[in-house]
């Protein structure tokens, strides 16, 4: 559960499981997979499996991706930046909690803004990875925070955390207790209408090949058949639901578009795709 932008052999979008599996001996070298697709995978299991495969993909990715998530808070690949975007308002003096936070940028960003942050994440991997000064890290799963009721003013994901839990009820029920009356909770994820769309940056990721109603989610097993990663898909209503349902009010779904000017892709986000369909959607919410 990290804060980290996914590329293509890192499940960028995992409707193209379906349509386009890899070859069999690919996945076979692919960290000892046995198989790839759509099948329930529960709380426990998810956890455990994301937690081996960010532990073991942690240096890799940090690696390739540090020139663009270093020193920023940034909420996905259409590069919209919090510095521009405010969506978690006058960030200094407040307290304020990352969840899923990866190497903890995001974090590392707010403490040099003048706000009190803690990084959480499920991979001790990337929380060691963090940047210099490193703001307070702590690993936990996001569904059992170690923090006492009403400790935060600002809670926050930028892809981390969410779609990598099978009962985000639970996430969005931990994070209303440690907020403060008032307290806004921002977290982004993969535009849910991706799910029904393969993993293609080109003219083949506009071509729907799943149903968007369809929940089941993305998994990958090892050679024992052991979940070894795992990706949670809910419809926009779905979210929208359990965010009430936790006692928030949706102050905004934002929905960035690709930048004119920005011709670089990432994975499966492409110019070409991120100018026709949303990529990312970003859940602005607030505690009352």
């Amino acid at each position: 559960m990290t804060g980290a932008f996914p590329t293509p052999d890192q499940h960028a979008e995992p409707g193209a499981r379906e349509s386009a599996p890899k070859p069999a001996e690919v996945a076979a070298q692919d960290r000892d997979l046995r198989s790839a697709g759509y099948r329930p995978a529960g709380p426990g299991e998810s956890v455990r499996g994301n937690r081996s495969w960010w532990d073991a993909e942690a240096a890799d990715y940090r690696a390739e991706h540090a020139e663009h998530l270093a020193g920023r808070l940034v909420w996905g690949p259409e590069g919209l930046d919090e510095e521009q975007a405010g969506l978690l308002g006058d960030v200094a003096g407040r307290s304020i909690l990352e969840l899923g936070a990866g190497a903890a940028d995001c974090s590392a960003w707010l403490v040099r803004a003048g706000a009190r942050a803690v990084a959480t994440d499920l991979s001790a991997a990337m929380l060691r990875l963090a940047p210099s000064p490193a703001p307070p890290r702590i690993e936990c799963d996001a569904r059992q925070l170690p923090f006492a009721d009403r400790s935060f003013d600002v809670a926050f994901s930028a892809y981390g955390a969410v779609p990598f839990i099978g009962d985000p009820e639970r996430l969005f029920a931990e994070v209303a207790r440690v907020l403060r009356p008032g307290g806004r909770w921002v977290f982004s994820i993969t535009h849910p209408i991706r799910w029904a769309f393969p993993d293609d940056p080109g003219p083949g990721g506009l071509q729907v090949t799943r149903s968007y109603f369809d929940q089941t989610p993305y998994v990958e097993t090892d050679a024992e058949g052991a979940v070894a990663y795992a990706e949670h898909h809910r419809t926009l209503g779905a979210r929208i639901r359990s965010l009430v349902g936790a006692g928030f009010t949706v102050l905004d779904l934002v929905e960035p578009e690709w930048p004119a000017a920005l011709e670089r892709p990432w994975g499966a986000w492409s110019p070409m795709r991120g100018r026709l369909i949303p990529g990312t959607a970003i859940f602005v919410c607030v505690l009352p």
